[in-house]
């Protein structure tokens, strides 16, 4: 995973900064997502979406800066994120689960 793909003007992309690339560009769509939910709901929203992007971009930025850059700044930088983004998702998840067996009176 570390050949290099391409090499333009000392600009080198590995398969690994690919992914990392790609992670990053994921957890920055997340706001464009966000953006986009609020601007339709008329009221500050974050959809179950967000935090989807928010896990995969962080998990994958992290992959990027365990095995391919091997750098404790980014592995802390978004390991603390992915942790709170899956326990958004688990919380919402559970509140969405109580409303549907509890007919919305919880």
């Amino acid at each position: 995973m570390d050949q290099v793909l391409f090499d333009f003007d000392h600009v080198v992309i590995t398969p690994w900064k690919l992914i990392g690339l790609f992670g990053a560009f994921l957890f920055t769509a997340r706001w464009f997502v966000q953006m986009y939910a609020t601007r339709k709901s008329k009221r500050a929203h974050l959809p179950m979406m967000f935090w989807y992007l928010s896990i995969v971009g962080s998990l994958m930025t992290l992959s990027y800066f365990v095995w391919g850059k091997n750098d404790s700044v980014g592995i802390i930088q978004n390991a603390f994120p992915a942790v709170v983004a899956i326990y958004n998702l688990f919380v919402e998840m559970r509140h969405r689960y109580q409303e549907r067996t509890t007919g919305g009176t919880a």
